[in-house]
């Protein structure tokens, strides 16, 4: 009875795969409140479960669609039957990254297979049409039999792609009873592990669609656009004889026929023009959404409608912190919205079909789509790769039906311009049985695979995660040969363009480096683009014993194996709120490059299909970051990929004062993702800089019972503590050079783990001695050995305090040189950097007022501040916090001149001789780093500042390359002067 559980085959009894529609046929949607019942093995409830007589009122209720690991459902079996939604342990949702989560011993899975019987009874409408009904599935996880008024209609895996049974000879007026058993694993989980949540149950639609006497079940629009003469072609095959009808074109033909439909606009994802039409067969209507476009490889370069496009993408899982991969359409439209006001116009759908909605509005709202398959078998790796499918002929029918359904639902999606055969999934020769496949039914779209390092499949060249260097080199078409690949095979690889897969791994505080791989994206026709990973963080809303909310991640399962927290990996929170990657990656992706010449600003259009005109360009002028004067800039028509020179005014910056000016592009008009005035790009110049103030003499100290009075603070005369500063209390300021580890501190596999070297060698627990202290008759001089227990090396740092002028203002000289082996350490870590270099200082919890003149608004590092400008911005210290659901080193606000922090009656502002990096917060790095969750995150009753001289970038190492060496803290001398002034 579950032999079918175990069986490689992709199904039984099912329709031909075909086209995803639009029509005016009778659908009725079976979403809804069923019934179900758990088990823990895939013999489910017994074959009783499908008779329509069985009572199963005192099942439990489930919505539809939705992942029954997520829903409020009874376990029978488990020790804690049913509690709150998601369950944090084996019976909920189960996160792995590349390894299977059951044993690998191909095509059987365990006996321990958790099976959902599902059950609704519904009433079939009296009105329901004569004649063929087809009943849908957009979405069912892993394995589904199927079951209509006790009649068995077959069964099917393929997680991700809809599937049909043909239930006119089982359907009957009135009450109807589908029984679906639905498997949490089964062979073809094998085909399905995509670095995501094992989520079963009925989580897409599930319909009854009427088919109407003579209609096309089946269409197939093939819609080509002619660059030469600005035209276009138009052909509708149809499985049923019909007539094509395009209105606004003139256009009425039987299907079947090829026409010139003369001067058209193309479909782009700069300009995603639909032509609206219908196809009338028999007694059906079919709306169709006609896009005419054009994909080419030539010369090396991938071409549409004959011009070299770049696509700026990221990754897209399907996910909801509540529901999972069960998205409503209006979530889809959200996200799409969302990556169009971050400048993204391309999309890869990891690792499996979307929603056939998502595909739609794709098409609606203009997004280039490489649709990939459902299909991945990274845990083979754990393997040694033997078993695995694609080497396997066994298992190719499988792999070409996953295919088939894939290219047969979206093949005429105008936005969907590369199919991409799966991910991970290594070498094999299935995968010529899927590309020979696709060259037949639909040559008209290239093919990506990125594994297999011959490329022998694939239209493409691609990678992932190389470095920066190793991407400049592709670009020059000087990368390294792969091993193990002929003569021939490289040759080829070397003629083909190139596909960023993946890069920048956006987890948690990241990435970095994004506007430098864009540059070079930019810089080599051989690119036609990248893909960020990923869009979104893919955890779970759930709840502490108290109640309080958090996300869940893999690591908080009680259930190994699992992925730990690198379900985390987004430019969005959970819950849709951009990170300040996301920020960044708007930046990044500017589709309008803007530099400066004297007296004019250089304008790059990186469109590849549309001038400038639907954007409006002005101008701001500042002086120490407050508006002095604004205007517009008239642009002349700029073609795609040229630029334009135009005049700035002239600018009177004749002062001591530090002058910037700010140029921006906004969207003239509304559109449909975005309102007029959504910036799409921006960049500042600074016109001169501030001419330095000259110190003035130095005050004479005082020296009396309370301790080294200097200006307006108070030392310990014997410890050369800070003890107040105009009667403000401070804690240090010490030598600092721990920061909460980033997640790509933490690297991964062992590899750019920096976290180890750290602990390693004690750079989270240096301690300071006092080497010497003076008291002069103007200076009070303070030098520190600051080093970790175990390790020879240190920092030595003088502190040298005095005040100068009317005596209100402390000053600081600090200089910090690096001693001893640094290079070389009794554990053998050869190359030991600092996270960061500074200061710390603590101070009353009333100081939670911040205002700054620096880079904002949001938290910047060195390699990830183009999304910043600089400007005066005010916050309170907890709105500086970035809230990433693993703590983490975050808030940082880099290239400040000027600090100051409030409370309801004092202030404290700190200034420096050149820009520093701050942060405020209301706990240390040590607890910050501690924390599980945010929630773990208590005030501790301080205000928690540092300042900066240097602090390590982001990067993205927790799956990509080591941090560049130049965003490194650098052992050198350093010196700076701050200016500490308290006031009311």
């Amino acid at each position: 009875m579950t032999a079918y559980v175990q069986s490689p085959a992709p199904g039984e009894g099912r329709e031909p795969a075909r086209a995803d529609a639009v029509t005016d046929a009778v659908v009725l949607s079976l979403n809804g409140t069923w019934r179900i019942r758990l088990s823990p093995t895939a013999a489910g409830t017994g074959d009783g479960f499908a008779d329509p007589d069985l009572d199963a009122s005192d099942w439990d209720e489930i919505r539809v669609p939705s992942h029954w690991v997520l829903e409020d459902v009874t376990v029978p079996w488990a020790a804690e039957p049913r509690m709150s939604a998601p369950r944090r342990d084996e019976h909920g949702p189960l996160y792995t990254n590349t390894a299977f989560p059951f044993p690998i011993d191909p095509p059987h899975v365990p006996d321990e297979n958790p099976t959902g019987d599902y059950r609704l009874v519904f009433e079939l409408p009296a009105e329901w049409p004569a004649g063929r009904t087809l009943l849908r599935f957009q979405g069912v996880d892993s394995c589904a039999l199927v079951h209509l008024n006790g009649e068995r209609l077959g069964w099917s895996t393929g997680s991700r792609l809809p599937f049909e049974f043909d239930v006119t000879a089982h359907l009957r007026p009135g009450r109807n009873v589908l029984a679906v058993r639905v498997h949490r694993w089964s062979a073809g989980s094998y085909l399905e592990d995509q670095d995501m949540w094992w989520l079963p149950g009925i989580f897409r639609d599930v319909e009854l669609l009427a088919r109407p006497a003579g209609g096309a079940d089946d269409h197939v629009v093939r819609a080509d656009f002619d660059p030469l003469w600005h035209s276009g072609t138009l052909r509708v095959d149809a499985s049923a004889p019909g007539v094509v009808r395009v209105p606004e074109l003139g256009v009425e033909v039987p299907t079947g026929v090829d026409i010139r439909v003369g001067e058209v606009e193309p479909w782009s994802a700069e300009t995603p023009r639909l032509y609206r039409g219908t196809l009338t067969a028999g007694d059906e209507v079919v709306q169709l959404a006609i896009g005419f476009r054009t994909v080419s490889i030539d010369g090396g370069r991938m071409l549409v409608n004959g011009a070299p496009v770049l696509l700026r993408g990221v990754n897209r899982h399907e996910h909801d912190p509540e529901r999972g991969r069960a998205l409503d359409v209006e979530t889809m439209r959200r996200d799409i919205v969302m990556m169009k006001r971050a400048n993204v116009n391309a999309v890869r759908t990891s690792h499996y079909p979307p929603h056939p909605e998502f595909v739609r509005l794709c098409d609606e709202y203009g997004l280039w789509v490489v649709e990939e398959c459902d299909l991945e078998t990274h845990g083979f790796i754990y393997a040694g790769w033997e078993g695995n499918p694609p080497t396997e002929p066994v298992w190719h029918e499988a792999m070409l039906d996953r295919v088939r359904r894939m290219v047969e639902r979206d093949k005429n999606s105008p936005s969907v311009i590369v199919w991409s055969l799966a991910n991970e999934s290594w070498r094999g020769d299935g995968w010529r049985v899927l590309r020979e496949w696709i060259r037949d039914r639909n040559p008209s779209r290239p093919v990506l695979y990125e594994r297999d390092p011959s490329y022998r499949d694939s239209d493409f060249y691609s990678l992932m995660y190389p470095s920066l260097d190793a991407l400049e080199a592709i670009g020059h078409r000087e990368e390294p040969r792969p091993d193990d690949v002929t003569d021939d095979e490289d040759a080829r690889r070397r003629s083909l363009p190139f596909l960023l897969a993946e890069y920048a791994h956006a987890m948690g505080n990241g990435p970095g480096s994004l506007d430098e791989y864009q540059r070079i994206l930019e810089s080599s026709d051989r690119f036609c683009g990248g893909f960020v990973w990923e869009w979104i963080d893919h955890g779970f809303t759930a709840r502490t014993d108290d109640g309080t909310p958090f996300t869940m991640h893999g690591g908080d399962v009680d259930y190994r194996p699992n992925g730990g927290r690198y379900c985390l990996d987004g430019l969005l929170f959970a819950d849709r709120t951009p990170s300040p990657g996301y920020a960044e990656l708007a930046a990044a992706f500017a589709p309008v490059g803007i530099t400066f010449t004297r007296g004019s600003v250089v304008l790059a259009n990186k469109h590849d299909a549309i001038g400038l005109g639907h954007l409006a360009f002005s101008w701001r002028l500042e002086r120490d970051g407050a508006l002095v004067d604004s205007g517009d800039l008239a642009v002349a028509a700029v073609p795609p990929r040229s630029q334009i020179s135009v005049p700035l005014p002239a600018f009177d910056t004749d002062d001591s004062a530090e002058w910037w000016v700010t140029v921006s592009a906004t969207l003239a008009t509304d559109t449909v993702w975005a309102d007029a005035g959504h910036e799409v790009a921006f960049a500042q110049h600074r016109l001169s800089a501030p001419t330095p103030a000259l110190a003035g003499p130095r005050r004479p100290l005082r020296t009396d019972g309370s301790g080294v009075r200097i200006g307006p603070a108070v030392f310990d005369s014997t410890s050369g503590r800070m003890l107040e500063l105009g009667g403000i209390r401070f804690d240090g300021p010490l030598l600092d050079v721990w920061r909460a580890p980033t997640e790509n501190d933490r690297g991964q596999g062992g590899r750019n783990d920096l976290v180890r070297v750290w602990k390693a060698t004690g750079i989270d627990r240096m301690t300071h001695r006092i080497r010497s202290l003076s008291v002069g008759d103007d200076a009070l001089e303070v030098r520190v050995r600051s080093s970790p227990a175990t390790q020879p090396f240190a920092l030595g740092s003088t502190f040298t305090w005095w005040s100068d002028g009317d005596g209100d203002e402390l000053v600081l000289d600090l200089a910090v040189e690096f001693e001893g082996a640094w290079h070389d350490t009794p554990y053998g870590h050869h190359d030991v950097t600092l996270p960061r270099l500074g200061l710390r200082l603590g101070l009353d919890r009333a100081f939670d007022a911040v205002e700054w003149f620096g880079l904002g608004p949001g938290e910047a590092y060195v390699d990830s501040r183009t999304a910043a400008r600089l400007g005066r911005f005010g916050s309170s210290v907890d709105e500086l916090q970035t809230p990433y659901p693993v703590p983490q080193e975050n808030g940082t606000r880099l290239e400040v001149r000027e600090l100051t922090l409030r409370s309801a009656d004092r202030s404290l502002v700190v200034t420096a001789d050149r820009p520093f990096g701050f942060a405020a917060r209301r706990w240390t790095a040590e607890t910050l780093e501690q924390a599980r969750h945010p929630h773990d995150l208590r005030d501790s009753g301080r205000i928690h500042l540092t300042l900066d001289l240097a602090h390590r970038g982001v990067g993205s190492a927790s799956v990509g390359p080591a941090l560049p060496e130049r965003y490194a803290v650098s052992r050198e001398p350093r010196t700076a002067r701050f200016r500490f002034r308290p006031g009311p």
